[in-house]
């Protein structure tokens, strides 16, 4: 462990408020109602030492890793603030000097152990210095019996508040990391096999390229060879397909890199033209107020063509071969929804699947939604997936716009 989280620290702060005022109540309890003759200048002076430097390290904790070193001088200045206050109110004799061990139960829950050890040193000391050198404990209302047994008991409470509140925070912050943990586990795995897949399709891009070009130009020369009009359509067709192949290809080999130059931006009408190309027996509805002319990042693009394709299989299998597109600009972000009007999806299983090679499809690849996510996250957006009205499915996203493109 080379760091402490923040939340230690905060925690920390929150522990120490609450020390402050036992403190403070303890001195007044001790002194109006147990009529013991406390020094009182060293004592609220304690109080207030510790007070301002909990004012210092609340304005100071911000980072969210700090070094271990600076945790311990957090403990540290606790165990001789704990040490003054035990040795000018009786020393050893003190209940409250076992308040030594919750100082270092905190280190062992959150520092390294060599630091945690340090700690316990310095708690070894402080309460050797308090029962050393630390004022005998004045008699007062109660006999020295009542007192230690009534300090026992609010020694405990006390320190199973103390106790209790750590746990707490630290099972919490502890889920949350594992949490994390495991999505930046999955996120490596899919982008390990993303950045295969690339490098795999680079090398196939090479490939490809010859044979799409013969393949266009047989498709000119059938065109110019046939005198029949619907098989000319069909080439034609057929040509402007191995067109937007062969472009495809050609982009394959580019650098992949995520905001590198010469990844040109495109617009709604071209992607939406390159799908009808595919895609002209599904029928599209689109909202009249889209930003057509906004220019869009590549990845978008590809984002929608998958989600676009993903609604028309789900339509064309329950006989509904029907898309609606929305797009639309709020403040500075790009809402997009897709719906499909297919059977829906089970609520049980309305997670959208992050991982590569992972599809609901029969013959599937499971590429494209993996890719999808892999966009929405390098582009800082987010991506879900509900019901829709009827029958169907929604699946909707939400990007941020760069500066160039809000201008626009």
């Amino acid at each position: 462990m080379t760091g402490t989280d923040a939340p230690f620290l905060r925690t920390l702060c929150s522990l120490r408020w609450l020390a402050v005022a036992g403190q403070a109540a303890t001195i007044l309890v001790a002194t109006w109602v147990l009529g013991l003759a406390l020094p009182q200048l060293p004592l609220w002076a304690g109080v207030a030492a510790l007070t301002l430097f909990n004012l210092y390290a609340q304005l100071r904790v911000q980072d969210p890793d700090t070094a271990p070193v600076t945790a311990f001088g957090h403990i540290l200045v606790d165990v001789i603030v704990l040490t003054w206050m035990v040795g000018w109110s009786g020393g050893i004799a003190n209940p409250f000097g076992s308040l030594f061990l919750i100082l270092i139960a905190l280190a062992a829950l959150a520092l390294p152990l060599r630091w945690t050890l340090a700690v316990a040193a310095a708690c070894l000391i402080g309460y050797a210095a308090s029962g050393v050198f630390g004022l005998p404990l004045p008699s007062g209302y109660f006999t020295g019996a009542q007192m230690q047994q009534w300090g026992v008991v609010c020694n405990f409470l006390l320190s199973a508040t103390v106790v209790l509140v750590f746990a707490t925070r630290l099972a919490i912050a502890l889920r949350q990391r594992e949490h994390e943990l495991a999505m930046l586990r999955e996120r490596f795995v899919r982008n390990e096999g993303i950045v295969a897949l690339a490098t795999h399709a680079a090398s196939v891009a090479h490939e490809l390229n010859t044979p799409l070009a013969t393949m266009t130009l047989l498709a000119d020369d059938i065109a110019d060879q046939t005198e029949s009009s619907e098989v000319r359509d069909d080439v034609e067709t057929l040509r402007e397909l191995l067109v937007q192949c062969r472009e495809r290809v050609l982009a394959l080999a580019r650098p992949a890199a995520g905001d590198a130059p010469g990844r040109d931006a495109v617009t709604l009408p071209q992607v939406l033209e390159q799908w009808r190309l595919v895609r002209p027996t599904i029928a599209l509805k689109r909202n009249e107020d889209a930003p057509l002319t906004l220019p869009l990042d590549p990845g978008i693009g590809h984002l929608l063509m998958v989600l676009l394709n993903n609604a028309a299989d789900a339509g064309e299998k329950a006989d509904r071969p029907q898309v609606d597109l929305s797009l639309r600009i709020e403040g500075d972000d790009l809402i997009g929804e897709v719906r499909d009007y297919g059977h829906g999806f089970d609520a049980r299983q309305a997670v959208l699947p992050g991982t590569l090679f992972n599809s609901g499809k029969t013959d599937g690849m499971g590429v494209g939604l993996a890719l999808s996510h892999a966009t929405i996250e390098r582009l800082d957006g987010e991506l879900w997936m509900r019901p829709a009205n009827g029958a169907g499915t929604r699946v909707g996203f939400r990007l941020p716009l760069s500066p160039r493109e809000t201008s626009a």
